[in-house]
Parts: C-alpha cells; structure tokens; sequence
C-alpha cells in the first residue's frame, strides 16, 4: 500500500473528468432552467419535506435562480479549471443545498454527483489543461498520485456493487418485478416495443440488469476486458434512458466511465480540444510531476480513508432496522438502490381537535402533484406532512391537533394495504433514527440484500 501512494500516474484522464463533469452539471443547470423546473420544484410548493439531519435547509423563493446562477456558473468554471479549489466547493455546496431543498425530488445520481464533487475537492483535477496551469505554470503538471484518478474509479465501483447487491432479492430475480410492470408499457416502442409484453423479456432484462450492476466496475477496471465492458455501459445506459424517464443519469454513467481508459485516449481528446482552441502546445506537453507535501498527504488519505468507510457502511444500514425494506424505506435513500420497486399509495388526512372538530383534508391545498405521489408512498415523508397539518391547524385555533390517516398503499403489484393504522395519531410521532413502530407490517417477505 505504501508503494501504491508513491505512484504516479498522468493527469489527463481526472482534466477530462473534470471538463466533462463541469460541462454535463452546467448543461444541466440550463436544462432545468429553459424547462420551468426551478419555479416548478423549488419556487411554487408552499411546503418542503427537508432531510432529517438537514432541517437547516430552507427554499430560497425567487433566490433560488441566483443559487441556480452560482451553482452554473461555478460548474462551468469547473470545467474550464479556472479559481478551481473556489469553484469545485462552491459547485459542491450549491448542488448539494439545491439536492437537499426537498425530498421529493430525490434521485440516486444527484447523491452520486455530491459525493464524486465532494471528492474533487480534494483531487489536483486542475494541475493539468486548465486555465489555472496556464496562468501559474508553477501548477502545471503531467503527473500526479495514481490514487487521485483511482478515487473516482472506486466511487463508480462501489455505486455499481451496491447496486447489483440490491438486485439479489426475489421481487428482482425471481418475480422480474417491477420490470414486469414497467417494460408492457413500453410496448409501443418501435422494433422491440412488442417484446416487453412477453415474460421471459422481464426476466432477461432483471437477470441481466443485476449481472452488469455486480461486475461492470470489475471489469472497467481490467484492462483486458475494458473496451467490450464500456461497450456494454453504452448499450445498457443508452437503452435504460430511452425506456425509463430518469434523467441524465445514463449519460453520466456513459461520460464517467471513461476514466477507467488509460492516458492514451485522454491525451488525444485533449489535443483535439487543445488543437480546436490554437492554443499552445507547452499548455499539454508538460513532464512536470506533481505530488501533495507528505503532511498534507496524510491528511487526504485520512479523510479520503473516512470518506469511504462511510460509503462502504451507509447503504447497509438499513440491516438495523426491522421489517421490509422496500415497505418502510428506512435506510432506503443513500444506498445505491436504483429502479428496484414500484410503488403507488393513497393518502388520506383527517384532523381532528379535543372538542371533536375535525376537518378531512385536501392534500392539493397543500402539496404539488410530485409532492402528494411521494408522500403517499413513503413513511417518513407522511409524518412530515402530519406534522405540517398539524401546526397549520393549530395556527386555524385546532386545540392540540390530532392527524389521522387513510393509507393503502400498493407495492411492486401487490394488492394494496394499509401502511398506517386510522389510530395512530401522527401528530404525537416524532422523527427519528429509531425504526418507526407505527409502520404496519407488510405481512410478506421480500428475500434477499
């Protein structure tokens, strides 16, 4: 291991990494903003459902297009490294406050995105073709500490992993389920649209979904088996963004995981773009070598040591808690469990007063359409609802308001059932890290990670 932290390795593939990382965040930031996704998510909602731990996060109201601003315009200066170690935290911290805004809006690859910008805070990603080694050639160098490009492909890796991991269940394996629900609907696709309505196509996509998440990284890695594995990321995450509607994260994936390829192709793609920009050729022909003080680099390590440690232990932390998994969701977000289940509820409050007011509750007077489907869904985003009946009622002059609920909710194509009892009184139940004993059973058993 010692050894393996005095390599050096080139600095091309981490400068591509962070010109294309900088680019897609910054084209994502204008996709959001041409389409009205700002105003929609983050601006319109009266009420957000905050992260536990994360109360401090506050919706901004027509700020938020500043946050935005700040959030593009450092992801672009990212990109071209310029005032990088400025750029990269400030990338890190607006991303991730816009990520932390609601948890309606929750995805694995903006968690994916945070983590990967959090690391390159403390990666040399612009001692190499920036305008930052351009301006101080005292910075610009060829080489740097192999672990730095290797800290990223290990990210990859892990998401990967856990994601196959989480696909050794029954619903996945051995019900092809939510496939089996998901690709009929898919059927008008032309060509292979009237495959999905046959079984044995659920099953190949779920088998072969969970083979590719469990041995991708693994392969990436080897050079031997590199070029056919990047081919199989193309083919797998281009299908995936054309049958399902998540975004950009197939593009990432596509983008990312060419920093598994040796300098050679990372050389090329930065001539040409050196060539297409006329500028200098001693801007990319530097043996300079850059390597951390020894002080300094013990720190890193150490941080980037703690880092991965919780990145190892975080998506297993749903083993502390009772019940299913997929039912009561607790340890469910953080853990890499991309597409597994299908879920549909409904959610119905009443509020009730001790002089025997009550009143049964609108959820659109409340909550957008996005937020009511997750909410109805989700155990902990229903308490948080509770709880914003409850004080909005109080406010109306209810007297110690009580928060009841009607839920059913359906999962992976189950037949519906209640999620909470009409009983309990939510207005009592307090968020927490403990499991929430007010969860009903789901009275079936879904095997496996």
């Amino acid at each position: 291991m010692k050894d393996y932290f005095q390599k050096l390795t080139s600095a091309a593939p981490l400068a591509v990494f962070r010109i294309a990382t900088g680019f897609m965040i910054f084209l994502s930031i204008i996709r959001f903003w041409t389409k009205g996704w700002i105003e929609l998510l983050y601006i319109q909602p009266r009420y957000y459902f905050t992260f536990y731990g994360f109360e401090f996060v506050k919706p901004l109201g027509e700020y938020t297009y500043l946050l935005f601003f700040i959030c593009g315009l450092s992801a672009l200066f990212v990109a071209l490294g310029f005032l990088y170690r400025i750029a990269i935290s400030t990338l890190f911290l607006s991303f991730t406050y816009i990520e932390l805004i609601d948890k309606s809006t929750y995805l694995n690859h903006y968690y994916f995105i945070s983590m990967v910008l959090l690391l390159m805070i403390f990666l040399p990603a612009h001692h190499y073709f920036s305008v930052d080694a351009y301006r101080d050639k005292r910075i610009n160098s060829g080489y740097i500490p192999q672990w730095c490009p290797d800290s990223i492909k290990l990210m990859v890796c892990l998401l990967y992993f856990f994601s196959g991991l989480a696909k050794l269940n029954s619903d996945w394996l051995f019900e092809a389920l939510p496939l089996k629900i998901w690709l009929p609907a898919r059927n008008d696709m032309p060509v292979i649209g009237v495959l999905f309505n046959y079984s044995w196509v659920h099953f190949l996509f779920s088998w072969a979904g969970c083979l590719y998440d469990l041995s991708i990284g693994f392969l990436l890695w080897n050079r031997k088996t590199r070029l056919w594995s990047y081919v199989t990321v193309v083919v797998f995450h281009g299908l995936t963004a054309l049958l399902f509607p998540i975004g950009m994260f197939p593009y990432i994936m596509i983008i990312t995981a060419l920093i598994f390829f040796p300098e050679d192709l990372h050389k090329k793609i930065i001539l040409s773009i050196n060539t297409m920009l006329r500028l200098p050729g001693d801007v990319i022909n530097t043996t300079r070598q850059f390597r951390f003080p020894p002080q300094i680099n013990r720190v890193l390590l150490s941080v980037l040591s703690l880092f991965f440690i919780v990145q190892l232990f975080l998506p297993l932390r749903y083993l502390l808690y009772p019940g299913e998994l997929f039912w009561t969701e607790e340890g469910y977000r953080f853990s890499w469990r991309v597409m597994l289940m299908e879920k549909a509820g409904y959610a119905q409050f009443t509020v009730k007063d001790s002089r025997g007011k009550f009143v049964v509750v609108n959820n659109n007077d409340f909550l957008t359409v996005l937020q009511e489907k997750m909410m109805s869904t989700q155990p902990d985003m229903i308490l948080q609802y509770a709880h914003i009946l409850r004080d909005h009622y109080k406010k109306l002059g209810f007297r110690s308001p009580q928060v009841y609920i009607d839920s059913y909710v359906a999962l992976n194509g189950r037949r519906g059932r209640a999620m909470i009892s009409s009983e309990t009184d939510l207005a009592q139940q307090e968020e927490s890290l403990y499991p929430k004993a007010w969860i009903l059973p789901l009275n079936d058993e879904i095997k496996g990670f």
